[in-house]
């Protein structure tokens, strides 16, 4: 293709919508076209839209059309639409585009979340990949004894797909009944050759040297794996029958005036800075802060509604939101997110952050969300009293939370009395003394 003012072969490697070979005879091909009164080209439109496979014309017309409502760049549209033309060209009539074929046959710059969103909406792909929690399980049993991983990865698949009489958990818990589970395998692998030979005596001694909350989720985790193996038929007899998970009394200490300061000062971007205020002041789980959305903020009249409870912003918060979405807003300026949090990854998507995101942005801090709102509901409850019914219409408790940290609050304060009684008998027998 040749410039089309001096006919100089255009450089090769240039855009596919490049007509100029410089800027200089871009200017003058306007500058004369201006003086004749002749109307500026067409502007370039990606082949797709005038190809002959109408699935592949409806397919672009759909991505810039899902584009430009949900604030994708030009760039990223033209690459996806390049990445639609290399799956669809060649698509037989009422054919569907498989997963791994589209990852296999894009180019490398096509953004593959945005082709699958444009084939999903259409009805067009067929997800044959392997959801990575299944590639996990198998990579996690294949590590363990043979007589011991095949029952654990049933077991882990029923966990994750349920049954007739329970319910699919979410990864997180199947990543935590195996951290559990394992050791206590690799134990038993070193004396048993298979899982029905575990007697009670054997779980007894697994578990003797555990304690508190260690001890309560490996006892949990152990009755859950066995009950799967005796339902299945695969065990004699179940030696966790008459295990009990204890319950671990919770203990909170109230954080310091130094280690609150230090909170502040570490908390450096606006994102933590939201985090932070959003857990210290309205007492927020990390579940609540994710789905924040815009429509639950009233800032004029200062109103928040964290999980559906309606309550006052407080002067903390006003000012972390406020630096929030001003960053928000001169970082990603068109994101149809409608979550208060968003990033790189959500940005063009509706989809709330992961707990991945909060816990990354708490790293640095030295602290949790869970420690923080602890901490705020303490808070409360030793300033205005240990009453479970402040507490719960306050924080959005259940009563039996609420009633967990009333009687944290009433230990912490009958121990600061005896300190106090204990302090004044000293005093009094020292003054005997004299």
């Amino acid at each position: 293709m040749n410039c089309p003012h001096c006919g100089t072969p255009i450089p090769a490697g240039s855009r596919r919508d490049r007509r100029y070979c410089n800027n200089k005879c871009s200017a003058l091909a306007s500058y004369y076209r201006r003086k004749a009164g002749v109307a500026p080209p067409p502007p370039w439109q990606h082949p797709a839209f005038q190809s002959d496979n109408p699935l592949l014309r409806a397919a672009a017309e759909h991505a810039r059309e899902l584009g430009q409502a949900h604030g994708w760049s030009r760039s990223t549209i033209r690459c996806a639409i390049d990445g639609l033309a290399a799956v669809l060209d060649d698509l037989p009539t009422g054919g569907r585009v498989r997963s791994t074929e589209v990852r296999a046959r894009i180019p490398r710059a096509a953004p593959i979340l945005r082709i699958t969103e444009v084939l999903t909406d259409l009805g067009l792909l067929d997800d044959d990949t392997t959801p990575a929690i299944r590639s996990w399980i198998d990579r996690s049993t294949d590590q363990l004894p043979a007589g011991f991983a095949e029952i654990v990865r049933d077991w882990l698949l029923v966990l994750l797909n349920g049954d007739r009489r329970a319910r699919p958990r979410s990864p997180n818990s199947l990543y935590s009944y195996f951290k559990f589970v394992r050791p206590v395998i690799e134990r038993w692998a070193t004396e048993h050759g298979h899982l029905r030979e575990i007697t009670t005596a054997d779980v007894a001694a697994a578990l003797e040297p555990l304690r508190g909350h260690q001890h309560r989720c490996t006892v949990v985790a152990l009755r859950s794996l066995f009950r799967f193996a005796k339902k299945r038929g695969l065990l004699f007899a179940n030696p966790t029958t008459r295990l009990k998970a204890t319950g671990v009394e919770p203990g909170l200490i109230p954080l310091t005036d130094n280690e609150i300061h230090a909170i502040e000062q570490a908390a450096a971007n606006p994102a933590q800075r939201l985090i932070v205020a959003l857990a210290a002041v309205h007492a927020a789980r990390t579940a609540t802060i994710r789905h924040l959305t815009l429509d639950d903020l009233d800032l004029p009249n200062r109103r928040i509604t964290l999980a559906g409870h309606n309550q006052r912003l407080g002067e903390m918060t006003l000012r972390a939101l406020r630096a929030w979405l001003k960053h928000r807003r001169a970082t990603w300026p068109h994101s149809p997110n409608r979550h208060v949090l968003i990033s790189v990854r959500t940005t063009l998507a509706t989809t709330p952050v992961s707990h991945v995101y909060v816990q990354d942005q708490m790293r640095g801090l030295g602290v949790t969300v869970d420690r923080i709102r602890g901490d705020r509901i303490l808070h409360e409850a030793l300033t205005a009293g240990p009453d479970p019914l402040h507490l719960s219409l306050v924080f959005n408790l259940s009563l039996s939370t609420a009633s967990r940290y009333a009687d944290m609050a009433q230990r912490l304060l009958d121990d600061q009395l005896d300190q106090h009684a204990a302090e004044q008998a000293t005093a009094a027998v020292e003054d005997q003394l004299r």
